[in-house]
């Protein structure tokens, strides 16, 4: 048995003398499903240096086994876990393609973690440096694996050996290639802008088309819009009903054909856009403990427990009844602004933002809107931005192979997307900020900036619309607002707060009722067709229910002047009747929007939040209008001008937008962003404070209702390892209270004996993660119980992938043993001269495991406060974090492990929105 540490230390398992035990706990604690790794296809088969050539470079007097320890020959030169927290650039997976050929003289000279380690001052020098030059241009890391979290410590690192080596080169070209990255991130930005924009045209010009096929067809044109069929006619002989067309000897009433045309046309575009979405069909193994990913509030959150009794936080290994083999989800489905949000905080979800998303729910996007489904596509465009974002990221390698610099890019795309869907560029900005984004530096601040820009000014060139407006629900008002109506503003936030906070309970209920019963769970085709139908049957007899979300909230936020509707009353009798319209209107959009988030279509709940809100305040604002008709001599009603009219005083419309803000905040609790995306919808600065106050006002009721957004919720069933930056926890205990109390020989990888360590053995450990969900976890690498170094998981596996005899293959665990150095500067020049007589590169042995471990990981006292560990995982986006007590390893925290604590917190009422 290896010497353990002081008593006064954690109880530590050594792997050498425990692969038995080992082999008991996996099969006895957990189950082997380990997903599986991109590079297990791709493991390389060609010749490699073997274990004897290894061996070869110690001393010949001794003989040589696992056990035998390297430390023992010449000086010790013991690294310390206090050197710089910068962990070594690693190997990229598209290496992995070629094949390994044995060099004459093996050296590790060359590797990458030999020239990280000059360069991080470690005491060793390479000859030239521009024998580094290719290593450092390159980000050679591995590729992250499926639902892990971005290192963004190693991707900054990464980016900044690419920038030196850069800014190395003095000469004409190299200030060329210097400009040229410089400006790199706007061509990107304003491509990403421009094709957002083209995609937002040609949906807004389809769907508009298709929208019209349920009332009619044109004559000699049947793509076109109704509007376009028939511009500025009142009676348009062009346009043809289907009760025209079909019912030519007028044996039914013409409205019951229309009816039934109507009904079957929203069937059929609805069930068209779902099963577009099922196209998407994604299967993930039951490893990951994720719910659902499309919006669906009624899936069953994964239970999860500890590792141990004591407190051990692995985020999966759920306890009782096994869960299903895999979880299956659709990225097409939903607004995907959720996700976004997670992405960009550094979760890695593949394929969510491919070529295969964005094309399916563009298309699947156009139906559902044009079926008259309750939803938007304001929301999807938020997504379909980014799925743009990440693909043109393919066009410069400084953004596709790091992904904390691609999701500086991801931010600006996001931005976009709001900036199209409200024709609001600067409002665009602020989403990005205040909602998605959880990096953002000032440099992303003016990219952003650019690119909502472009975007705009794109679809304003364009002009689906005919109008010139970037947006169909773009309304001005002329006449400014009254004091007594301040009372009124301030009223419409607490109901629109208090709706959206309804509205979500109400989608939850919905949700765990309905969606749960086993047919419309399995068959998710089923629940669109029943959603379209209803939908039919109840929106065709009533206008404003019957018409697109966008063309009714134009016309519950439009002034008089400008409408044409029947919203505005001739005289003071017709306004009740307007009011109990609009309140069948408003029952009826409040339960279709209810029963429609979460189905399998691309839907987004920006826009018919506003509309439900919109109807609520056109109802309150013709309810002030009587009352100004009623009682026009009150002295409330003093300022109001004499002979105005009914509009002369009161504008429904303010009203309508003002609630429709309100409520919109109450369901996802925008504030800044929104007030400003209400402005630059009407641009009258006259009209900022009204906005300001209501969804202010409605924030607050919202809060003290429903804690959680439509969107926080989603993440938090989700169990992302999402860490929200603006929560302020409450913290009563210290980092020891969240570690585990004992050290686990699987847990940990001990070089006290030998820095050689048996490839099974550290496959079995790999399993061990992979079982407790940890795919982005590490294992620390310890030297008689003290942390010398951590090999994080994905960069072990594809490590071990690489060995073409796993069985047999001894591992190198030790970056600082003397010989490295030795045979390294001994055999240089050989190698070099070999190299260029024979015309070969120079390739490190596969069994070297160096390169891929971090010789500094971030480590912290087991005494430290917690608000320290939520800094350090908050604001460096850490995986995990070491425990040290007393100079010593305790414990590893990884970054799931902290986001349950948290959760646990949120629960118990200890955190506060800062």
């Amino acid at each position: 048995m290896p010497r353990s540490a002081a008593s006064q230390r954690p109880s530590l398992l050594t792997d050498d003398d425990d692969d038995e035990d080992e082999d008991r706990i996996i099969s006895q604690d957990a189950r082997i499903s380990s997903p599986a790794s991109p590079s297990a296809t791709r493991r390389l088969h060609s010749a490699r240096t073997s274990d004897l050539d290894l061996r070869s470079r110690l001393p010949s007097r001794m003989a040589v086994d696992e056990t035998s320890s390297l430390l023992s020959f010449g000086h010790n030169r013991s690294k310390s876990y206090t050197e710089p927290n910068t962990a070594l650039p690693r190997f990229s997976r598209v290496a992995s393609q070629n094949s390994l050929r044995i060099p004459k003289n093996h050296s590790r000279a060359s590797s990458w973690g030999f020239h990280l380690s000059a360069a991080l001052g470690s005491g060793r020098r390479f000859p030239d440096m521009s024998d580094s030059k290719a290593s450092f241009y390159i980000d050679e890391r591995v590729w992250y694996d499926q639902f892990t979290s971005t290192d963004w410590v190693h991707d900054s690192i990464a980016d900044a050996f690419r920038v030196r080596d850069l800014r190395s080169r003095k000469d004409i070209r190299g200030r060329i290639f210097a400009w040229f990255d410089g400006a790199q991130g706007w061509i990107l930005v304003a491509i990403i802008g421009f094709i957002t924009a083209c995609i937002a045209y040609f949906v807004n010009v389809t769907e508009t088309s298709i929208f019209d096929l349920k009332d009619g067809y044109c004559k000699g044109s049947w793509y076109i819009s109704k509007k376009k069929c028939c511009y500025e006619q009142h009676v348009c002989p062009a346009w043809t009903t289907w009760s025209e067309r079909l019912n030519t000897k007028h044996q039914v009433n013409d409205r019951w054909i229309d009816f039934v045309a109507y009904v079957f046309l929203v069937v059929v575009f609805a069930v068209g856009s779902c099963l577009l979405t099922l196209l998407t069909r994604t299967e993930i193994p039951s490893t990951f403990s994720l719910s659902t990913l499309d919006e669906n509030l009624g899936a069953h959150r994964q239970m999860q427990r500890g590792e141990d009794d004591k407190g051990g936080l692995s985020p999966i290994e759920p306890e009782g009844p096994a869960p299903p083999s895999t979880m299956i989800y659709y990225p097409a489905a939903g607004s995907g602004v959720a996700e976004v949000k997670v992405i960009l905080s550094g979760f890695v979800i593949h394929g969510y933002l491919g070529v295969r998303t964005l094309v399916v729910k563009t298309l699947a996007l156009i139906l559902s809107v044009a079926s008259g489904l309750s939803l938007g596509k304001e929301g999807p465009y938020v997504h379909i931005a980014t799925c743009v974002g990440n693909i043109a990221c393919r066009l410069f390698s400084k953004y596709n192979h790091n992904d904390g610099k691609r999701r500086e890019v991801l931010s600006a795309a996001a931005a976009s997307g709001v900036g199209i869907a409200f024709g609001a560029p600067i409002g665009g900005v602020l989403f990005s900020l205040e909602e998605v984004s959880y990096y953002f530096p000032p440099k992303t601040l003016f990219r952003t900036f650019f690119c909502s820009i472009v975007a705009a000014l794109s679809v304003k060139f364009l002009n689906p619309y005919g109008t010139g407006k970037i947006v169909i629900f773009e309304v001005r008002y002329v006449s400014d607002w009254r004091f007594f109506e301040m009372v009124v503003f301030i009223l419409l936030g607490i109901m629109g707060g208090a709706l959206g906070a309804l509205f979500i309970k109400a989608c939850r209920v919905w949700a765990t009722t309905f969606r749960r019963i086993p047919v419309i769970k399995r068959w998710p085709v089923l629940e669109v067709f029943l959603v379209a139908l209803i939908t039919g049957l109840v929106s065709f007899w009533n206008r404003y229910t019957k018409l697109a979300v966008t063309e009714l909230l134009l016309e519950v936020a439009s002034p008089c002047k400008d409408n044409f509707s029947g919203l505005c009353p001739q005289e003071g009798g017709e306004i009740l009747g307007i009011i109990r319209y609009l309140c069948i209107a408003f029952i009826i959009k409040a339960i279709l929007t209810t029963i429609t988030f979460g189905i399998k279509v691309p839907a987004g709940i920006y826009v018919p939040s506003m509309v439900v809100g919109g109807l609520m305040g056109r109802i309150i604002g013709h309810l002030v209008q009587y009352l100004v008709f009623a009682y026009p001599d009150h002295a409330i009603f003093g300022s109001c001008p004499k002979g105005g009219g009914l509009e002369g005083c009161v504008t429904p419309g303010v009203y309508a937008l003002v609630a429709a803000g309100a409520t919109m905040c109450g369901v996802t609790r925008l504030s800044v962003t929104l007030a400003v995306i209400l402005f630059e919808l009407t641009g009258s600065l006259d009209h900022v404070l009204p906005f300001s106050l209501s969804i202010l006002v409605a924030k607050w009721t919202a809060d003290a209702l429903e804690p959680l957004s439509i969107y926080d919720l989603l993440t938090d069933m989700n169990s992302y390892p999402l860490l929200d930056n603006k929560i302020r926890p409450i913290f009563t205990n210290d980092l020891g209270d969240i570690t585990q109390k004992a050290i686990r020989s699987h847990r940990i990888i001990d070089i006290s004996n030998s820095p050689l360590v048996s490839a099974p053995s550290l496959r079995r450990k790999l399993n061990h993660l992979h079982d407790a969900g940890e795919l982005d976890g590490g294992l620390p690498i310890l030297r008689r119980g003290v942390l010398v170094g951590l090999i994080p998981a994905p960069d072990l596996e594809f490590a071990l992938d690489k060995l073409e005899d796993e069985e047999h293959s001894l591992c190198l665990m030790a970056t600082d043993i003397p010989w490295h150095d030795a045979a390294a500067a001994a055999h240089i020049e050989e190698e070099e001269e070999s190299d260029n007589h024979e015309g070969h590169e120079r390739e490190v042995d596969p069994t070297d495991f160096t390169p891929y471990i971090d010789p500094a990981p971030v480590a912290l006292d087991i005494h430290s406060p917690m608000d320290l560990v939520f800094q350090c995982f908050v604001k460096l986006g850490l995986r995990y974090v070491c425990v040290l007590r007393e100079g010593c390893y305790a414990g590893l925290v990884h970054k799931k492990r902290f986001v349950r604590y948290m959760k646990g917190l949120e629960e118990a009422g200890l955190t506060e929105v800062g």
